[in-house]
């Protein structure tokens, strides 16, 4: 008895052995570029620049047709994305940059997805361009969640691709201005990405490209010149001068586009593709045309969309989308749901068994990345920007209400019916004031006063 009770034992415990283990987390990789428009892709419809490595991402995966961004400007649209709280409940509403080096912080009682999921065990790690505090302060990226930082605290700083500086969590690491920054971004997420193989890891890259100045290496500006009449821009306005500044731009999206198959190539060869949910999208629209010798018109960078970079129209808010999970989500798919970045933290939280916080603003988007044709929104979408004259719109269904000049008095909405007119060319506030009526309700309803931030004229 004593003999087969041992031996019971032990096949019992060879059992517990062998016992199924609990499916490992989902690893999240979310890319996002700086000031690329809508149209810069060739999944949405570019013509000269490549992209190739993200255009198979999307035929890997799902292609959001209408996904906005937080905000049309950099450091608010950063804040929605990483808190889920739109602009007019988030603490930082505009750019606004704090001297020697940052921008206004992110509060410490803010809770970002980073925070989220490291609760979980998750790693995290951000690698490119903050934009939400200054070097050592509550708002810096260590303070806000990530384990590890690598890249430009100050988003002005960032407006050079060869600085004198760059910065490891809270030491700042010289350079010889010889170094291409991105590279040296892309390089650290992949390090990133090797490190943490093992365990589950929320990897955030926050790329500088395409964001001025024009500065690319020669072996990537070499694919563009001479395509195309380039005439040379001399340099003003803070940015530096460049001979080919169309070659350069598109060499650039390029460029990132390589390092954005790095990172899929990496994951593929570590046999963590199928466990990763990679996302890209881009933190607004595409910048002024002809600033900085960028050349929006040129590359149709909204695809016919009204507005650029700091407007509140189509342009300056609506981005790229791509996500691929293999096995999760369907190859090739569309989705045609509107949605934003204050849907990123539900979602995350949702595909990696996160706490929420209840204040969030947006829906998961779980639903809509398994199946783009069930997919469905109850709330909003809001954004407000105290910046270039004050300025508020909202989405419900197809239905937008825009609001400009608020800090000269100006309380008239502009109406337009987004699903016969995307361009917005025709304002329909007069012809049905009843909808008029019900987005201003929102309108109210979802801002909430900001002293730091106001949208009127004190």
């Amino acid at each position: 008895m004593l003999q087969r009770a041992a031996l019971l034992l032990f096949v019992l415990a060879g059992c517990a052995t062998r016992a199924p283990q609990p499916p490992r987390p989902p690893n999240v990789v979310l890319i996002v570029a700086d000031d690329l428009g809508w149209g810069e892709l060739g999944c949405y419809g570019q013509r000269r620049i490549r992209t190739p490595r993200i255009d198979a991402l999307a035929g890997e995966g799902v292609r959001f047709t209408q996904f906005y961004s937080g905000a049309p400007v950099c450091a608010p649209s950063r804040c929605v994305l990483l808190t889920g709280r739109h602009n007019g409940h988030g603490a930082v509403r505009d750019n606004f940059e704090v001297q020697p080096e940052g921008q206004m912080d992110l509060p410490a009682s803010e809770v970002t997805i980073a925070e989220a999921l490291r609760e979980q065990g998750y790693a995290t790690g951000c690698f490119g361009k903050w934009g939400l505090s200054a070097p050592h302060t509550e708002g810096h990226p260590n303070a806000q969640g990530f384990d590890e930082f690598f890249g430009y605290i100050c988003q002005r700083q960032a407006h050079d691709f060869y600085p004198d500086h760059l910065w490891r969590n809270g030491e700042r690491v010289e350079l010889d201005r010889a170094q291409y920054s991105h590279d040296l971004v892309a390089n650290a997420a992949l390090e990133f990405v090797r490190s943490h193989r093992e365990e589950p890891f929320f990897l955030y890259v926050p790329f500088t490209i395409p964001h001025l100045a024009l500065q690319v290496p020669d072996d990537s500006l070499s694919e563009y010149v001479g395509l195309w009449e380039d005439p040379p821009y001399t340099g003003g306005k803070g940015y530096k001068p460049h001979a080919t500044p169309r070659a350069a731009y598109a060499a650039m999206v390029t460029r990132m586009d390589r390092d954005v198959g790095r990172i899929v190539d990496l994951l593929a060869e570590l046999g963590l593709a199928e466990d990763t949910l990679v996302l890209f999208t881009s933190d607004n629209g595409p910048t002024y045309d002809r600033l900085g010798g960028s050349d929006s018109d040129f590359f149709e960078s909204t695809a016919g969309l009204r507005g650029r970079k700091g407007s509140v129209y189509e342009g300056g808010l609506r981005v790229p989308l791509v996500a691929r999970w293999p096995g999760r989500i369907p190859a090739g798919s569309t989705c045609a749901l509107p949605a934003a970045f204050v849907d990123l933290f539900p979602t995350l939280a949702s595909e990696c068994n996160a706490v929420a916080p209840e204040t969030l603003d947006g829906e998961s988007l779980a639903a809509a990345l398994r199946d783009p044709s069930l997919a469905t929104r109850t709330r909003p979408l809001y954004w407000e920007l105290a910046g270039y004259g004050g300025q508020q719109a909202v989405r419900v269904g197809d239905w937008k209400a825009v609001r400009r000049e608020m800090k000269k008095g100006n309380e008239s909405l502009e109406l337009y019916d987004l699903s016969n007119d995307p361009a917005e060319e025709r304002n329909l506030a007069l012809e049905r004031p009843e909808v008029v009526a019900e987005l201003r309700a929102v309108l109210e309803r979802e801002h909430v006063d900001s002293t730091a931030f106001p949208l009127r004229k004190k």
